[in-house]
């Protein structure tokens, strides 16, 4: 139900269960947590791609024919346990994440998605927040992060009537990077995971976090973070690393 594929520094990680839409089983979100944990903590992997097996869905969310067969199955959404909670374990995560969305991202499957540090849509990609037509609130933070990325008014059309938002219209909204063919998907999504990955590990996981953990901060105390973090980590490089590299910098600039 979970592949995981290595190509080189990337790993690709393949929500496997197209015939339910991809999705999120009990099962499948105790190995998709699993899976994280390992490739954190795997140093020849630098960038992550998350997807969705199919062109129909990137997941659907929770599964609700599952929980509607399991007395004490609501609880998943609200659990704090990534395990659990599939947007705890991609944001537990310290290394870059690119959603690759092949479908419909709905509702958990929403909440999944905007825990990725970048996204790149198939054409048939749409998003829809069905929480209030299903008559369960989100906790896997959807009600919070989705404003902070569109803004509330938008927020509040999309999570109010339960519509879906079109790949088209989520870039035009400025909820994606960027918008595809679906042949073109995993192409362009590979394509710049390895441009990441050719960054040392490090400055990956620093920069990152230095964008989320500031980001969570008023621009005050997030430029105040920045220069805590930054006088530390360049405290330690030195001339001649910054001369080692400048000439592969140069000769990229020529190129792209």
């Amino acid at each position: 139900m979970l592949l995981v594929e290595r190509q080189d520094a990337v790993a690709v990680v393949t929500l496997n269960r197209p015939e339910a839409m991809n999705a999120l089983s009990k099962a499948l979100r105790a190995a998709l947590q699993q899976a994280f944990v390992e490739l954190d903590a795997d140093p020849a992997v630098k960038v992550i791609v998350l997807t969705g097996a199919g062109e129909r869905a990137f997941t659907a969310g929770l599964d609700l024919k599952e929980l509607s067969t399991d007395p004490l199955g609501m609880g998943a959404a609200n659990a704090t346990d990534p395990a659990e909670n599939p947007t705890r374990a991609v944001l537990a995560c310290s290394k870059p994440i690119v959603g690759a969305i092949n479908g419909v991202a709905i509702t958990g499957g929403f909440e999944v998605a905007l825990a990725c540090d970048v996204l790149i849509c198939s054409t048939n990609a749409r998003f829809a927040d069905t929480h209030a037509r299903v008559g369960i609130t989100p906790g896997w933070g959807l009600s919070q992060k989705l404003s902070r990325v569109i803004g509330p008014y938008r927020a509040k059309e999309l999570s109010l009537t339960g519509n879906f938002l079109s790949a088209q219209q989520a870039y035009d909204w400025g909820l994606v990077n960027r918008v595809v063919e679906p042949a073109e998907l995993m192409p362009t999504a590979l394509k710049l995971a390895h441009e990441m990955a050719s960054i040392e590990a490090d400055m990956l996981v620093t920069y990152k976090a230095m964008i989320d953990d500031g980001y969570a901060l008023d621009l005050g105390h997030g430029l105040t973070l920045e220069h805590e973090r930054s006088v530390i980590h360049n405290a330690a490089v030195t001339p001649e690393m910054v001369e080692a590299r400048r000439a592969a910098v140069q000769a990229r600039g020529r190129t792209q």
